[in-house]
């Protein structure tokens, strides 16, 4: 069915006072204010009957008024700006009345009420009967339309009620669609800071396995780092003990070649002696000496291999690759007692290496 607005002349403050209207309209009944008016912290009104239905659905366990059970209070959401409204054991009754908006409300009635500004005067008026008003609701065509068209018009055939009547009813519907909407979307608001606060439980948690994970990894840095310290150090006594022997025997080979050195030329000075007499005083001496010298018996040599250090090699790829089987276990995860077990079982590892260094340490 379609219509047209028809609108009576009206006064120059009509508007000012549609504006005003617009203003003390409820956004959950969507009509006018109906006292009592609380002010919520927001600073946004409510009807209290509407503030205290939806309280009620956002908090169905809550006792209502006049109940002998003592109440904790609750809480619910602006449905103009969300804002979350926390109430003591009283509920909606201990919400602050707005007297000022009670007081506009009063006037505004008393205005609407005088005849030259009447609502009566604006209404919705049928497009093909230009001088009816839409008054009826068609039930067939869910449409409003006019008593003419119910009559002889395009709705003669059609189920009808009062306008005010579907009018009431459709308002009553959509208030309590929208309570029920405002209660989901505080519970849907609820999911989501549960979510968040999984979400920062997960951040929470991720630190602090990667700090204990960070510290079990230098802690065994550190155990590697010790044996590789103990090994150096027995490579390193081994260097210096073989060293010693081999500078002793190069020191006593020394003092040998100078001796004897000092020998051929003492000798080779007496043989270049011209006087025979003075030649044969010193000859035997140098004789028996020059026999003596030669048939000295120097310490024996390093044996052969006796330079390798190859019993010093160390095999880590079996380490390695057991390293490379370190894994998350989420059983086990977190335990001091489990990570002590796991650290002196790595230190344990470390024995067969230091049984056969021992072992290679014999073989100098």
């Amino acid at each position: 069915m379609n219509f047209t607005v028809g609108f009576k002349p009206l006064l120059g403050d009509a508007h000012s006072m549609d504006s005003l209207e617009k203003q003390l309209i409820c956004p959950i009944c969507l009509e006018m204010f109906s006292k009592p008016v609380v002010i919520l912290p927001c600073q946004h009104n409510l009807c209290r009957k509407c503030a205290n239905d939806v309280f009620q659905a956002s908090n169905p366990l809550w006792q209502s008024r006049g109940s002998t059970a003592v109440s904790s209070g609750g809480r619910f959401r602006c449905p103009s700006c969300r804002h979350e409204v926390v109430l003591d054991r009283h509920g909606v009754y201990g919400l602050q009345r707005n007297l000022l908006v009670e007081n506009i409300i009063d006037i505004y009635k008393q205005e609407s009420s005088r005849p030259l500004h009447s609502k009566a005067e604006q209404h919705l008026m049928c497009e093909e009967h230009e001088e009816e008003k839409i008054n009826i609701y068609c039930l067939s065509c869910e449409v409003p339309t006019c008593s003419l068209c119910k009559v002889f018009g395009a709705h003669k055939d059609c189920e009808v009620a009062p306008l005010p009547t579907i009018y009431k009813r459709q308002k009553s519907e959509l208030s309590d669609g929208i309570a029920m909407l405002v209660a989901g979307n505080d519970r849907v608001q609820a999911v989501i800071t549960q979510m968040e606060e999984v979400c920062q439980t997960i951040e929470d948690n991720s630190r602090r396995q990667k700090q204990l994970l960070n510290q079990r990894f230098e802690t065994l840095c550190a155990v590697l780092e010790e044996r590789k310290g103990e090994l150096l150090q027995a490579l390193a006594r081994e260097q210096e003990e073989k060293l010693q022997r081999v500078r002793g025997l190069i020191r006593q080979y020394g003092d040998h070649l100078e001796a004897s050195s000092k020998l051929v030329e003492s000798a080779i000075q007496s043989m270049e002696e011209p006087q025979m007499a003075l030649y044969l005083q010193q000859a035997k001496e140098l004789i028996s000496k020059v026999g003596t010298m030669s048939k000295v018996e120097l310490a024996g040599r390093p044996e052969p291999g006796y330079e390798s250090m190859e019993q010093f090699s160390v095999s880590v790829e079996h380490v390695a690759e057991m390293l490379r089987t370190i894994d998350f276990q989420p059983g086990a995860a977190g335990e001091e007692e489990d990570e002590e077990v796991a650290l002196d079982g790595d230190e344990g590892s470390a024995g067969p290496e230091e049984e056969r260094l021992d072992g290679s340490e014999g073989l100098h």
